[in-house]
């Protein structure tokens, strides 16, 4: 059970997004054979979704296989894949169990029908669950996210449905994916590295970032919650100034 709720209900993050980086290297170091690092980085998952669930967090968004890496070896792109079949049937049961609604975003048009079939039918079966929201990301990049989004609009104006003049941010963001979700609010890369990687790059304009070493696997609910304490410890100014947030806080 977590401690946090109760404490600071205000300040939970309605929108966390995470990197799940560090699989390989977690396998490497346990002298698994080649795979299994992200075997173990599929089942570091139920956790963190109960986490976020009892805590109140509205939408959890993982990223799960970039659009760059279709650039891995082919065996590990079919493994990759096969994983994350896996782990929409298993989830599906935990879905309706705790009413969770499952979500995928990215380039399906690269997966195989069998595959994409699979996404939408998870979709549809979960649709009308409302107690959180579970994103997975697959062929998935931020700039191919907001490309897509500049097309759309762009078909618009051609179609004489729009003028040119007209497009400005907030139309825009009702083109990228998740537009009809909140924010990120935290942005959490495990693994050591220091980079956001093409990951919800108009979805995390104002996100805090938070990095650790914690290969995912190992990435677990306590240290999660001490981010989310951490979190609720910053102040988000979204360019004003500390008094201006301050003044606003006391009013």
């Amino acid at each position: 059970m977590s401690i946090f709720a109760p404490l600071l209900p205000v300040f939970i993050p309605r929108h966390i997004a995470i990197i799940m980086d560090g699989n390989n290297r977690y396998g490497k170091a346990n002298d698994l054979n080649k795979g299994e690092g992200h075997v173990a980085g599929k089942d570091a998952l139920d956790p963190i979704v109960e986490y976020c669930l009892e805590t109140g967090v509205e939408v959890l968004t993982v990223f799960a296989f970039s659009s760059e890496n279709w650039q891995r070896p082919v065996t590990e792109v079919a493994l990759l894949m096969h994983l994350l079949a896996l782990t929409v049937n298993e989830q599906m049961p935990r879905m309706h169990k705790y009413r969770i609604r499952m979500r995928f975003i990215g380039d399906r048009s690269q997966l195989t029908a069998d595959l994409q079939h699979l996404l939408a039918d998870a979709e549809v079966k979960t649709a009308h669950f409302d107690a959180m929201t579970l994103v997975i990301a697959i062929s998935y990049g931020g700039q191919w996210d907001i490309a897509n989004a500049a097309q759309q609009l762009a078909q618009q104006v051609q179609d004489g449905q729009l003028r040119a003049e007209d497009i400005n941010k907030t139309m825009l963001s009702q083109h990228v994916q998740l537009a009809d979700e909140p924010a990120v609010d935290m942005l959490i890369r495990t693994g050591g590295e220091y980079r956001i990687s093409n990951f919800l790059l108009w979805q995390s304009a104002y996100a805090e970032l938070f990095f650790t070493q914690t290969l995912w696997p190992n990435f677990a609910a306590p240290e999660l919650e001490a981010m989310v304490v951490e979190f609720a410890q910053r102040q988000r100014r979204f360019g004003k100034t500390s008094e201006q947030i301050e003044t606003q806080t006391s009013q």
